[in-house]
């Protein structure tokens, strides 16, 4: 196969599957897309029905092309992150692995049009996160949830309001910004620099007024991250953790016991967002994403120094603030239910607290008039006292 058939192939696929998020090759399966966070196989026309690990080689081999360190670290690591641009078409965030001496490729297609807020249909709070002068911005969740779609809005109100220098490092970049009013360096691990640590001491020499991380790894990213903070830069990133309070104690947990004051008190002074999402399967097919989103104030800069407490945990400070456009996970749950896009069972298994969305659903229920519970056919058993 070479790379002009490859090109076809991936061409077909998406012709074939205009809503797939996902293109996934493994031995002993069919070529399969995912819809909706569910495989399913495709061009069953082509008959191949069963990869074969001489096709997953050789597909590999393609994506990969001329990229020695993307070679490097599939033979030396046994996986590598590349991207990959299919012409006039998509672009891929591509990762190639190995599992029992074979190859398997899992591709999620980048969206070639910068979201802005709106049409993610995301609450208009985030737009105040492009007028922060300095500080942390967290945008967190699981694989394939949006975080970079959402950073990439974000980014882009900056782009339409400041004439600000930003400088993105990622692996790889996902979203190519527009020269607008603000000038954009988007920078690629193992292209342009070697680790997220070094392309951030980099960048603090760079000039920029804001900085995105893709993704903060260890310990060093966090640190010199803080630093940049500190020192009047607007830094964005994101973790893999799945609510605020999580976010809050991930960070802390990477420092050793004895720096824990410190990267609290650090921690406190510098933050002042965090976002974490959740992709929920929507009635009628597609998804809808669910946000957590907590500012910074003087109750949450305390409850980071001195820890949570009873009346002071995040989940709380959150609830009490919904007129500044904080929002719990349970609570924005209880809105997708209320407007018909997500069902009772969903709403209950994607919750953070069942007994909070379980109660927000029969209140919800009771004002339609709809049944809270399934017991019927109840009645006062009124010779239960004679009988005895």
């Amino acid at each position: 196969m070479r790379r002009a058939e490859l090109d076809a192939f991936l061409t077909r696929i998406l012709d074939e599957n205009p809503r797939a998020s996902d293109v996934n090759f493994t031995v002993g399966k069919p070529p399969q897309v995912e819809l909706d966070g569910l495989l399913k196989p495709t061009c069953l026309d082509f008959g191949i029905h069963k990869l074969t690990p001489f096709h997953t080689e050789t597909i590999a081999l393609n994506l990969v092309g001329g990229d020695r360190r993307g070679i490097s670290h599939l033979l030396t690591q046994g996986s590598c992150d590349i991207s990959y641009h299919l012409p006039g078409r998509a672009r891929f965030r591509v990762n190639i692995f190995s599992q029992r001496g074979t190859y398997s490729i899992a591709m999620r297609q980048l969206p070639t049009k910068i979201p802005t807020i709106d049409e993610l249909k995301h609450p208009p709070v985030l737009k105040q996160i492009a007028e922060e002068k300095f500080g942390v911005v967290f945008v967190t969740g699981a694989t394939g949830s949006g975080k970079s779609t959402t950073l990439a809005a974000v980014l882009n109100e900056v782009n339409l309001r400041h004439p600000y220098h930003v400088v993105t490092l990622e692996d790889p970049v996902e979203f190519v910004h527009p020269q607008l009013k603000a000038t954009f360096n988007q920078r690629e691990l193992g292209l342009d620099f070697d680790t997220f640590a070094n392309g951030l001491r980099a960048a603090l020499r760079q000039a920029p007024k804001v900085i995105l991380v893709g993704e903060m790894r260890d310990r060093e990213s966090v640190e010199i991250a803080l630093s940049a903070a500190e020192t009047g830069h607007l830094v964005l990133s994101t973790l893999h953790t799945m609510d605020a309070g999580q976010t809050i104690n991930r960070i802390i947990g990477m420092f050793e016991l004895e720096e824990e004051r410190l990267i609290r008190i650090r921690l406190a002074d510098v933050i002042r967002w965090v976002v974490s999402q959740r992709l929920l399967p929507k009635v009628g097919g597609g998804r809808v994403a669910a946000l957590e989103i907590m500012g910074s104030s003087l109750r949450v800069k305390e409850s980071i120094v001195n820890g949570e407490a009873e009346g002071k945990t995040f989940y709380e400070m959150m609830q009490q603030a919904r007129p500044f456009g904080w929002i719990t996970f349970d609570d924005y749950i209880l809105g997708l239910y209320e407007d018909g896009q997500i069902t009772e069972e969903t709403a209950l298994a994607f919750a953070s607290r069942r007994a909070v969305v379980k109660r927000g659903i029969d209140q919800i229920k009771s004002g339609r008039g709809e049944k809270t519970t399934d017991i019927e056919g109840l009645k006062i058993d009124r010779d239960y006292s004679r009988n005895l």
